[in-house]
């Protein structure tokens, strides 16, 4: 048969996608499973946001639209980053994809080299090294240990720079472990990117989600250097409607930009027409983020106590909506752990074996309390 290539033959699937799909499975065979897997909200959009899906349709907004995405979602973004962030972009410097994912991708495949080197910091999102080993480069991972909180040193991460380095990713709040990184240590990172002339890939997308602590936008610090990528999925729900966004200096926006012209050209044009009206209603969006982060907090302190009363222990994450639990009572290997839950428990987590996390699991509270709760009771069931 036809080979296929060898980057293909060495790309691992995403393990939350494989658990996330071995949930749906058991739960199509009759299985009653609580699945804790994916990063998803559990939530609807806001109903102003289907409004503006439905005027699309009735304007007849379904035609291709450029490459970069239409010049009113740029525009809505740059007033966003402008007025939440204190950050100044012109649409030329805005990129609309199909979700953040794509965004990053792209911005991979447009700066790094065979060889190149890229700062991670562990325990880190599945598809960095994924995507990384697919533009040709080399992840560097820095630890971020959980008993501080899975905050990294910023004197580690200098430690890891070398003159292979490209490019540091950021992301907090973080996925997987939920943690918010002080407004120092995101400072100082920054500063180190531009003094060592690096890119910094800012994954801000959970933004909005969080609970204790403040955001600190990187790009603030070291505008030329900085890569925000961002979108609508986590804080309006809108995960299956697949709009991300990046903000960077032109240059690397419009070499984005020609690969995403050879690859998938627009976004969505029904859901870039929805997504202005999530940026641009500004006090509808607000109460909307309002309910949920309550939401989210509540389920957060549930959890939390609960995985740590069992004896699993558990960090307390000031954003996102995941928490790094200690599966080690369990199975001191964390895959195995992740499917005794899943196979006997009827709980659904992600391993932390690809998230550079050994020992622990991912679990995400974007479902409701009730499932939660239950979950708990299920986990203790096995546990004893």
């Amino acid at each position: 048969m036809p080979q296929l290539s060898h980057a293909i033959q060495d790309l691992k699937a995403s393990s939350t996608m494989v658990f996330s799909t071995r949930v749906q499975e058991m739960k199509r065979q009759g299985v009653d499973v609580i699945s804790m897997a994916a990063g998803e909200p559990d939530f609807q959009p806001p109903e102003h946001v289907f409004q503006a899906a439905r005027e699309a349709i009735d304007r007849g907004l379904t035609k291709y639209t450029s490459a970069e995405g239409t010049f009113e979602l740029r525009e809505a973004v740059c007033a966003k980053f402008a007025r939440e962030n204190g950050l100044e972009y012109s649409p030329e410097q805005i990129l609309v994809g199909t979700g953040g994912k794509q965004i990053l991708y792209n911005g991979f495949m447009a700066t790094l080299n065979p060889g190149d080197e890229v700062v991670l910091i562990a325990p880190y999102w599945v598809s960095y090294p994924a995507q990384i080993h697919l533009a040709g480069g080399v992840p560097v991972p820095v630890s971020a240990p959980s008993g501080k909180g899975f905050v990294p040193e910023v004197d580690e991460i200098c430690a890891a720079v070398t003159d292979r380095t490209r490019a540091i990713v950021l992301n907090s709040p973080s996925n997987p472990t939920g943690a918010v990184y002080p407004p120092e240590s995101v400072r100082a990172i920054a500063e180190l990117a531009a003094e060592r002339d690096l890119w910094l890939f800012a994954d801000d997308l959970y933004e909005h989600l969080i609970y204790e602590g403040e955001f600190t936008p990187a790009a603030r610090y070291a505008p030329d250097h900085t890569l925000i990528i961002h979108g609508a999925s986590k804080a309006y729900a809108l995960t299956g409607w697949r709009i991300g966004y990046g903000a960077g200096p032109a240059h690397l926006i419009k070499a984005m930009n020609r690969l995403q012209g050879q690859s998938t050209s627009g976004a969505n044009a029904l859901a870039q027409h929805a997504v202005v009206a999530a940026l641009n209603e500004v006090d509808k969006t607000r109460a909307f983020i309002d309910i949920t982060r309550k939401a989210y907090r509540e389920r957060r302190d549930v959890l939390v106590a609960g995985l740590n009363r069992l004896g699993l222990k558990t960090p307390n994450p000031q954003g996102a909506f995941y928490v790094m639990s200690d599966l080690t009572p369990i199975d001191p290997d964390e895959g195995k752990a992740a499917l005794r839950l899943l196979e006997e428990a009827h709980v659904g987590v992600v391993p932390g074996t690809d998230f550079l996390a050994p020992g622990h699991a991912r679990l995400s509270y974007a479902t409701s309390l009730e499932n939660i709760e239950e979950a708990l009771q299920r986990i203790g069931a096995l546990l004893d």
